[in-house]
């Protein structure tokens, strides 16, 4: 198996990096952003780099972390999962070649200066010499690189200083006059002219001495960088604003009004071989992208070829190639540059919420360099840069959403069997665990009592209120609670309460007199009493809410089951309701626990053990997992079980089932345990059989559950 030799060092890096950085968007873009921003436009390069500023740490410290071939794609991938990863690694690999091929047509007509050549047939020439000398190794492409940039600084520094003394003073009068939204505007579409200084983490395989290189490379190009931008742009303005606004060749404009003819050849010598290297730094670059995908899978296996002869990804290289041909030929390339800059702003917001995934996941992550001010940095490039997304228009957002639709099918198309996960996806789940264990820890330990509401009606028989208080009772007790039995008479409209509530029936001393003995016989307190009312579920619902019972147990199927009764629990979330099947607790050997597609309901895992510790059982954790899991996934829900262990007073197994279908779950849970509690949840049908179920089953309402979006947090991370 071949390797990338590590043999580029740190002039070479900060070459890639400043080459990279400092072409269209100095020789190109000021021209376009002064008609946006005014003189501002200085500002709004100090600005650009502000919000870049925290994409470059956060992607040095991840590059030292993981230096390898593939860069922002790479990051993304491994912080936030497979999906996200081919969004990041496709998007990047367009909008690096749409960059490129800016840069080739934007250099072009400096050439017109001096000569009559046409276009896009010059713009295709260099792309073909730049793809073989790419082809031909990155040593090659850093040593190109080194000459490159220092012949175009020399001419850069000749302009500033040539230039300085011919700054008036009144062209920046009104500095401020096109207003915030425009100085942002500007400052969003320069933003792509900082995206070269994270290139060089996309050659990272390829790096001498990784853990120092890279994050000096990255500061001390951008920096560098900012400021010859913000002294080139500040020229540009004070010499002749309004003869270089929607120019084509800004700076050569300038130069013929404050230097010689030889000053003027320098610059344009200088744009030209700027804006090569940046489409060389471009191809250089966004070639490792399917690179690096294939290596994970996510694109073919054909990619990931490295040529015998130069050591070089061929393929991606030579696609990389083709794609920047087709850009050059066909495309409006600058309109596809905005497009890639709204995009490139994504992209570094992405970077920075992976770094925060890293940190806070519990995945191996030993970067030799870490990000300062964290994560207040991160927050502030996140901010910074949705806030210029909305300055980009319509039309660079609707770009972005199709390259992302066509990252999406390509995924689900090609790489959906990748079963790796994100750093990010781990950090959500190890953080609803915690949640969740805490959620439990303080139902299951809270010391206030808890009292229990056992609801039957006149049609209740003397067996199921006998089972009802065999679970209510040992509920009560773990908790020195009182259960309180109340039978709800349903009278008619027509009838005044105040008369039934005088009237005692033959079947309501029947019922005073059984619960009285049962009450006797009871370790825990019991009272007990009656209640008319023309509305049972109301009824329920108000005497639990008003009194302040925490559990309200009710007989499977029983006309307190009806639809009514939990909607008002779930509009009130002040009690559980606790729905109780046929099945006697004789003989009660082990209780499983079914999840619902998230966390145990804190409640359930309560119920479940105080039923094992009045029987002497064992309580099981059933959890559902798909069969297309992770290693990771499962090791969590093992690792929750044994949280969830810990909270109990009896003994527990686990057990993982591959299905995520409830069905499923209950039909093995009903097979091997004696009672069967589940957690309700939207769409769970209300037959037993349906269920997969028979009479053991217990299923459990929660007043109290987590909002719509946690839910789905839930089923998507569990």
């Amino acid at each position: 198996m071949k390797e990338l030799e590590r043999d580029l060092g740190l002039f070479s890096v900060l070459a890639i990096s400043i080459g990279a950085m400092v072409g269209s968007g100095i020789f190109i873009l000021p021209a376009l952003a002064l008609e946006m921003a005014g003189p501002a436009v200085v500002l709004a390069y100090g600005l650009a780099a502000l919000v870049v500023l925290p994409a470059a740490l956060s992607k040095a410290e991840m590059a030292t972390a993981m230096p390898e071939a593939g860069g922002t794609y790479l990051y993304i991938e491994r912080g936030m999962g497979p999906l996200l990863g081919t969004i990041a690694g496709i998007g990047t690999w367009f909008a690096l070649s749409f960059k490129g091929a800016l840069a080739l047509v934007g250099g072009v007509p400096y050439l017109l200066w001096y000569f009559e050549v046409p276009v896009k047939p010059v713009a295709l020439a260099l792309a073909v010499v730049l793809i073989l000398v790419n082809l031909l190794g990155a040593k090659q492409t850093g040593r190109l690189q080194v000459v490159i940039v220092a012949v175009m600084l020399a001419a850069m520094a000749w302009f500033v200083g040539g230039s300085t003394g011919s700054i008036e003073r009144a062209a920046f009068d009104g500095f401020l006059g096109s207003g915030v939204g425009g100085i942002l505007e500007a400052t969003g579409f320069v933003f792509v002219s900082y995206a070269g200084v994270t290139k060089i983490a996309s050659v990272a395989e390829e790096i001498e001495d990784p853990d120092r290189v890279i994050p000096r490379g990255m500061i001390w190009s951008l920096g560098f960088t900012t400021v010859l931008y913000v002294m080139v742009v500040a020229v540009i303005v004070g010499v002749d604003p309004s003869g270089i606004v929607g120019s084509n060749t800004p700076v050569a404009e300038v130069a013929r009004a404050t230097m010689s003819p030889i000053g003027v050849f320098a610059v344009i010598v200088a744009a030209m071989l700027a804006l090569i290297s940046t489409a060389n730094a471009g191809l250089l670059s966004s070639s490792r992208y399917p690179f690096a995908m294939s290596r994970d899978d996510l694109a073919p296996p054909t990619f990931a070829t490295v040529s015998d002869r130069f050591g070089t990804p061929v393929t991606a290289i030579a696609l990389t190639g083709l794609v920047m041909l087709a850009l050059i030929a066909f495309v409006d390339v600058t309109e596809i540059a905005k497009l890639a800059s709204a995009f490139q702003i994504l992209v570094f917001v992405l970077i920075n919420v992976a770094l925060v995934a890293f940190r806070e996941s519990e995945i191996t992550y030993e970067p030799s360099y870490t990000s300062p001010l964290y994560p207040w940095l991160q927050a502030f490039g996140v901010l910074g840069g949705l806030v210029l997304l909305t300055q980009m228009g319509l039309i660079p957002f609707v770009g972005a959403i199709a390259i992302v639709v066509v990252s999406v099918v390509w995924y689900f198309a090609y790489a959906q069997a990748v079963d790796r996960e994100g750093a990010l996806t781990d950090a959500i789940r190890r953080g609803i665990d915690r949640r969740a264990v805490e959620r439990t820890r303080s139902v299951c330990h809270d010391a206030e009592t808890s009292d229990v509401l056992v609801a039957l009606t006149e049609e209740t028989s003397a067996a199921a209120e006998e089972r009802l208080l065999d679970v209510a009772l040992p509920i009560a007790r773990a908790r020195d609670g009182v259960v309180t039995v109340v039978q709800f008479d349903r009278v008619p409209d027509q009838t005044p309460l105040n008369y039934a509530e005088a009237t005692l029936t033959e079947a309501d001393q029947v019922f005073e007199d059984r619960t009285a003995a049962l009450a006797e016989a009871a370790v825990v307190p019991v009272e007990y009493g009656e209640v008319v009312s023309h509305d049972v579920d109301r009824a329920v619902s108000n005497v639990a809410g008003h009194y302040g019972y925490d559990l309200v147990v009710v007989d499977e199927g029983g006309p307190h089951t009806t639809p009514g009764i939990f909607d008002r629990i779930r509009s009130q979330r002040s009690f559980d309701v606790l729905e109780v099947g046929a099945a006697s607790l004789d003989g009660l050997d082990r209780i499983a626990l079914v999840d619902d597609g998230g966390p145990f309901d804190p409640v359930k895992v309560r119920i479940a053990n105080s039923l094992a510790q009045a029987r002497d059982a064992t309580v099981e954790f059933v959890h559902g997992i798909d069969p297309r899991a992770t290693d990771e996934q499962r090791a969590s829900a093992i690792e929750y079980h044994g949280e969830l262990a810990d909270l109990c007073t009896v003994q527990t197994v686990s057990a993982i089932v591959d299905s995520e279908d409830l069905t499923v779950e209950l039909e093995r849970a009903s097979t091997d345990a004696d009672l069967v509690i589940v957690a309700s949840r939207p769409g769970l049908v209300r037959d037993r059989h349906d269920r997969g179920a028979g009479d053991n089953l217990l299923v459990i309402h929660p007043g109290d559950r987590p909002g719509l979006l946690g839910r789905v947090l839930e089923r998507i991370v569990f």
